[in-house]
C-alpha cells in the first residue's frame, strides 16, 4: 500500500543477533537459563525487603523499587527475541515495534531518575544522619518514585510523539534484535538531522550529565566518610561504591549507544544485548550481594518458608 513516495509499514523485520543459527540458539539458550536463575532472585529481593521490618527504611524501599523496574526492562526485548528464534519469524509488528520503544525509554527513563533519587537519599543520610528519619520520610520516598517514573514517561513520549510521524521507503530491516530510536530513524525516507539532534539531546546528553552529576556526587560523599569518624565507615563507603558500580552498570552501555551518530558500529548488538537484557537483572543483585543487612534477611525469610514446608 502506498501513498505517494511513501509506503505504510505494518511490520517491522527483526535482522536479530546474529545470522548464524548455532550462535542464536546458544544465546537463546543463555537467556533462559539466566532468567530461570536471577529473575527469581530478583523477586526474592523485593519480597524480602516488603516483608521484613527490619529493612523498612528508604534505601531498601529505593531498591526494591528498582529491582521492579529492572524486572519489567528485561523483560520488554527478551521474549520476542526467544519467540521470533522458535517460530522462525523475524517480524515485529508496527505496533508492538513502537510499545518496545516506548517501554525501553519509559523504564530506562524512570530508572535513571530512581538512581538519582537514591543518590539524594544517601547524601542526606551520610552528610545530614540526624535529621535523615524526619527529612526522608516514606511520604517523600513514594514521591521520589512517582516523581522517577513520571520523568521517565515524559522522557518516553516525547520520543514516541516524534518518531510516529516519520515516514518510511522500500525494505523496513532492523539490523538488531528489538526497536529503538538508533534503528528507526535510519529507515526513514527524509531528512532527520533535527530529529538525531533532540534524540541525541534527550537520550545521549541527559544520560551522560546524570552519570557525571552521581559521580561527582558519590566521589565527594565517599570523601566525606572517608573523613568522617569510625562509627559507620565501612557500610557508608560500601554503599556509595556499590550505587557507583550500577551507575556505570547502567549508564556506560547507555551513552556508548545514544552518543554516538545514529550508524551501525561493530559492538551496537552485543552492547544493546547486555544493556537490555542482562545488566538490569543484574543491578538488584549485586547491591543484595554488597550489603549485609539484606543477605541476612534473605535467609531469614528462606529458612522461614522451610520451616513452613516442613509441617
Amino acid at each position: 500500500m502506498e501513498e505517494g513516495n511513501h509506503t505504510v509499514v505494518t511490520e517491522f523485520c527483526l535482522q536479530g543477533l546474529s545470522h548464524t543459527w548455532g550462535l542464536e540458539l546458544l544465546l537463546c539458550a543463555l537467556l533462559l537459563l539466566f532468567y530461570a536463575i536471577i529473575l527469581p532472585g530478583n523477586i526474592l529481593i523485593i519480597g524480602t525487603i516488603l516483608k521484613d521490618p527490619r529493612l523498612a527504611s528508604p534505601m531498601f524501599f529505593f531498591l526494591a523499587n528498582l529491582a521492579f523496574m529492572d524486572i519489567c526492562y528485561s523483560c520488554i526485548t527478551p521474549p520476542k527475541m526467544i519467540a521470533n528464534f522458535f517460530t522462525g519469524r523475524r517480524t515485529i509488528s508496527y505496533r508492538g515495534c513502537m510499545a518496545q520503544l516506548f517501554f525501553i525509554h519509559f523504564l530506562g527513563g524512570a530508572e535513571i531518575s530512581l538512581l538519582m533519587s537514591m543518590a539524594l537519599d544517601r547524601y542526606v543520610a551520610i552528610c545530614h544522619p540526624l535529621r535523615y528519619v524526619t527529612v526522608v520520610t516514606r511520604f517523600v520516598s513514594c514521591v521520589l518514585v512517582v516523581a522517577s517514573w513520571a520523568a521517565g514517561f515524559m522522557h518516553s513520549i516525547v520520543q514516541l510523539i516524534l518518531i510516529i510521524p516519520l515516514p518510511f521507503c522500500g525494505l523496513s530491516k532492523l539490523d538488531n534484535f528489538f526497536c529503538d530510536i538508533t534503528q528507526i530513524i535510519r529507515l526513514a525516507c527524509t531528512n532527520t538531522y533535527t530529529l538525531e539532534l533532540v534524540m541525541f539531546v534527550n537520550s545521549g546528553l541527559v544520560s551522560t550529565a546524570c552519570f557525571i552529576l552521581l559521580l561527582i556526587s558519590y566521589g565527594a560523599l565517599l570523601v566525606k566518610v572517608r573523613m568522617g569518624s569510625s562509627q559507620g565507615k565501612s557500610k557508608a563507603s560500601s554503599t556509595c561504591v556499590t550505587h557507583i558500580i550500577i551507575t556505570f552498570i547502567m549508564f556506560g552501555p547507555a551513552i556508548y549507544i545514544y552518543c554516538h551518530p545514529f550508524q551501525d558500529f561493530p559492538f551496537d548488538k552485543v552492547v544493546a544485548f547486555f544493556h537490555t537484557v542482562v545488566f538490569p537483572l543484574m543491578n538488584p543483585m549485586i547491591y543484595t550481594l554488597r550489603n549485609k543487612e539484606i543477605k541476612v534477611a534473605m535467609w531469614r525469610q528462606l529458612k522461614k518458608y522451610k520451616m513452613w514446608g516442613n509441617k
